[in-house]
């Protein structure tokens, strides 16, 4: 193999695992380091430059980061990212002095986003300190969009929403709430210089079904009786309710029902309970609150008498798999389940709709009667139109709807400032080292051998009995630190010297994961199979220095190293060393000038 590239900025990213994983690419090792050091403030602008919506995200997020924590491969949990990031919001100052200021004359360009959630908001976050004029569109009475409508009170108090939506709005965004756009020609003969659509997928599926016709009163569309719910149109519910769907749409809806009303309140889905979609907190948290999961019952007919909802049938089914994985759900042969019901929940996916987009602006769609859109620049066929969020390529999260928002602000920015789209400016990343004395470093480098703690939960009682009552109570700022210290600092690096190593095995013995190999080199698929720990995981890099005195070559397996800094501070000639990594992704602004 040849030697590793060291320089390039997405070879150390890959390494910071969470980071890596994380679309906005959020440095959290960085955040939580700050954590520790009792500096909140400093670590929630630190999220906030990347991620935008701490507090929201603190209590809400999906957490693609936490599955891969290299923590997960020490014991069987991850470090409690998430929550600590709500540790951040939760304890820091008054922020509003650390954040852009906001030029008082603007640059001459108008942007219209269309729709106020997360996606459209990041795209104002970016694009208002460099001196456009935002309009903002959005049919609700305030922003924040699905993150408004679809996340019930009890899993995030309007109070951390408003407070951060407000972060955004107050940077001078010419808002226009109550306001539906009907029609996207309209918004473009304005004189806008760019539109970007970051609508969501704001229509949920409903589930034709025999008997749908005389039970339509009690069957509901899940997020829209969420969003009736939240915006207090629906108050209460029937007290026996089924809930149809396995993903965190579901989870919210079950949920929700046990507070206003639903006493025997039970969700079914068709797959196995193993491969519902929902995240596996949020099953937990549901049958938790006394509400069974049943898995394998597939819906065959709404029942109804007299003209009234009274239950639904279901055929029990279990999963078979072909040599290829694919799976089929095939009956059981047992007779059809009745469970009664006096409402129902279909929480079964959404889409999207483009009814208001005419199809004579030269703005292509697909045969699915989605956008076409470059996923790079996130520009449709219309120049000036961008799209991000789920109304780009349909429903996904948070933290992916941010991460299209700072990349379409690059992009939006780049167009008005009339250069290439695809030639994007790289990544802000630095690499400097930590070393304060031979065997002294200015991080703490100790493993900790804590598991992970738990998030203290409220009375169940008076949850349940106050929809706007906050679930999770989040840490203490005694258990953060303890949980903070669980966090491996893989964003400091172990970096190798050639020049400096003396072959004395020295670094090979300390190791305690036995991820270092001194051995001759050869093909990757051959090297990974000599190490003294084989490197299984093809999806992590092998670090490969160049040719050493002997001939031979130090391999790194980076899939386990657990960034320890024993191998630096056992090496004689300090041919190791450990620096600390810092990745910030591209945002639009001085960074995209030529």
């Amino acid at each position: 193999m040849k030697p590793t590239n060291i320089n390039d900025p997405e070879y150390f990213h890959k390494v910071v695992d969470c980071q890596y994983a994380c679309p906005a690419h959020t440095p959290v090792p960085e955040y939580i380091r700050l954590i520790t050091a009792g500096k909140y403030s400093e670590a929630y602008m630190v999220n906030w430059e990347s991620n935008v919506f701490p507090g929201i995200l603190g209590r809400t997020c999906d957490r693609p980061c936490e599955p891969a924590c290299r923590r997960g491969r020490v014991e069987e949990e991850p470090v409690a990212i998430c929550r600590l990031k709500r540790v951040a919001a939760d304890n820091k100052d008054d922020v509003r002095s650390r954040m852009p200021q906001i030029p008082a004359v603007k640059n001459g360009k108008r942007i219209a986003l269309i729709g106020g959630g997360p996606s459209s908001l990041t795209v104002a976050r970016d694009l208002a300190p460099l001196g456009y004029e935002i309009h903002l569109y959005d049919d609700q009475e305030a922003g924040g969009g699905m993150m408004r409508s679809q996340i019930p009170s009890f899993r995030l108090p309007v109070s951390v929403l408003n407070e951060e939506v407000n972060y955004i709005l107050d940077m001078g965004i010419h808002v226009h709430f109550k306001r539906y756009v009907s029609s996207l020609k309209e918004i473009l003969d304005q004189g806008y210089d760019a539109v970007y659509v970051g609508t969501g997928a704001p229509r949920g599926r409903g589930l034709e079904l025999p008997g749908l016709v005389e039970a339509a009163a009690n069957v509901h569309v899940g997020i829209e009786w969420l969003a009736s719910v939240a915006f207090e149109h629906t108050r209460s519910i029937g007290k026996k309710v089924i809930v149809l769907g396995g993903g965190n749409t579901a989870m919210d809806c079950c949920r929700t029902s046990r507070r206003i009303g639903g006493e025997q309140v039970k969700v079914l889905v068709r797959s196995p309970f193993s491969e519902m979609k929902a995240s596996p907190w949020e099953k937990e948290d549901a049958m938790h609150e006394d509400i069974p999961i049943l898995e394998n019952h597939v819906p065959k007919t709404y029942v109804a008498e007299n003209g009234k909802l009274v239950g639904m049938t279901f055929e029990k089914v279990h999963a078979v798999y072909d040599e290829n994985g694919k799976r089929s759900l095939l009956p059981i042969g047992d007779p059809d389940v009745f469970v009664e019901a006096d409402d129902v929940l279909v929480a079964i996916g959404q889409q999207n709709t483009f009814t208001w987009i005419e199809r004579d602006l030269g703005l292509d769609f697909d045969q699915w009667n989605m956008p076409v859109v470059d996923k790079l620049t996130h520009q449709s066929s219309h120049p000036k139109v961008f799209f991000g969020g789920d109304a780009a390529w349909g429903p996904k999260n948070v933290i992916t709807a941010v991460a299209h928002g700072h990349q379409a602000a690059v992009s939006i920015d780049l167009f008005l400032r009339g250069q290439d789209l695809k030639d994007r400016p790289s990544p802000f990343t630095n690499l400097v080292s930590q070393k304060m004395g031979i065997h002294e470093w200015s991080y703490d480098n100790a493993v900790e051998p804590d598991y992970r703690y738990v998030v203290p939960q409220a009375d169940k009682e008076l949850t349940l009995a106050d929809r706007k009552l906050e679930v999770e109570l989040g840490f203490d700022l005694k258990t953060a630190f303890k949980e903070a210290q669980r966090c491996l600092n893989c964003d400091v690096q172990t970096v190798f010297s050639d020049s400096k190593c003396i072959e004395c095995d020295a670094c090979v013995d300390i190791c305690p994961t036995s991820c270092i190999t001194f051995t001759p080199n050869g093909e990757e698929e051959d090297l990974r199979h000599r190490l003294n720990a084989p490197a299984v995981n093809v999806a992590q890099s092998l670090y490969v220095s160049g040719a050493l005195t002997t001939g031979r070559v130090m391999v790194k397996d980076e899939d386990v190293c657990l960034h320890c800094g024993l191998c630096a501070e056992r090496c004689p000639t300090s041919a190791w060393d450990m620096q600390h990594y810092l990745y910030k992704v591209t945002k639009a602004g001085h960074s995209c000038s030529k």
